[in-house]
């Protein structure tokens, strides 16, 4: 299959932390890879650098074939305007109405009509299960899952080639997290886009990934398929998929 991003030997540090220790790793076109790990083992400093949001301090990206880490302004834009992203907590305007929120990049990147803008955010909100009633409210006015459904909407509404989730079911229940992990993967599929996705919610890396990854401590311990990681032969990965105190992961605990 023809890799769509790929990343090499990447490495990045804030002063003497290491977060970013030799990351190498290639998503196909069309594959849905989440990428798992504990708090602060880069999962999220790995999603900036790809987005050129932080710049790593050596090691190269990939993406389309086309390198990104020194890219000027004028080509990262053509290049960022492939990319859809959900952000963790859903990140919406609270000034916009849901529509404007939906459209907001077709609006400012593109110049889309207003008119056009809102039939088109009503056509995707309709896509994650939302109706047309929901496009002139506020997101003040909406709960935390149907936040977190406007945030999807927002990320395929442009039709993206690569879709980027951060922790897509931070603070919802188990059920609202299912009918997210299932409006994902379906959106996904239908789009054929690429997706990465970063999280610590095992279930939600079951329903959509393709391929899981396990980064600790900057490093890439474990990749393979969705169904092989039950039985990785890895104890690390064992430890956090079965969220398990007792293991070679130590968190560090504070007496009081």
């Amino acid at each position: 299959m023809t890799a769509k991003i790929v990343i090499k030997d990447l490495h990045k540090a804030f002063g003497p932390k290491k977060v970013l220790q030799g990351v190498d790793l290639e998503i196909a076109q069309g594959e849905s890879v989440v990428v798992i790990g504990g708090s602060g083992s880069g999962k999220s400093v790995l999603l900036k650098c790809i987005l050129g949001l932080l710049r790593p301090d050596s090691g190269e990206i990939f993406v389309d074939g086309q390198p990104t880490v020194h890219m000027g302004s004028s080509d990262r834009a053509r290049m960022l305007a492939k990319f859809g992203m959900l952000f963790q907590g859903a990140a919406l305007f609270d000034s916009l109405p849901v529509w404007q929120n939906v459209s907001f990049g077709l609006i400012q990147g593109q110049g889309m009509k207003l008119s056009e803008a809102k039939k088109l955010a009503i056509d995707t909100l309709a896509k994650v299960g939302l109706g047309a009633d929901v496009a002139d409210l506020t997101p003040a006015e909406l709960s935390g899952g149907m936040q977190k459904r406007v945030g999807l909407a927002r990320a395929i509404a442009s039709k993206p080639e690569i879709i980027f989730f951060d922790e897509p079911t931070t603070g919802l229940d188990p059920i609202m997290s299912d009918v997210i992990n299932q409006l994902i993967a379906e959106r996904v599929r239908d789009l054929g886009a690429t997706a990465l996705s970063i999280t610590h919610d095992m279930a939600s890396a079951r329903k959509i990934a393709d391929r899981i990854v396990m980064l600790y401590r900057g490093k890439i311990i474990w990749q393979g398929k969705t169904a092989e990681i039950d039985h990785s032969g890895n104890a690390y990965v064992d430890q956090f998929i079965n969220g398990r105190a007792e293991g070679p992961i130590q968190m560090e605990v504070r007496a009081s």
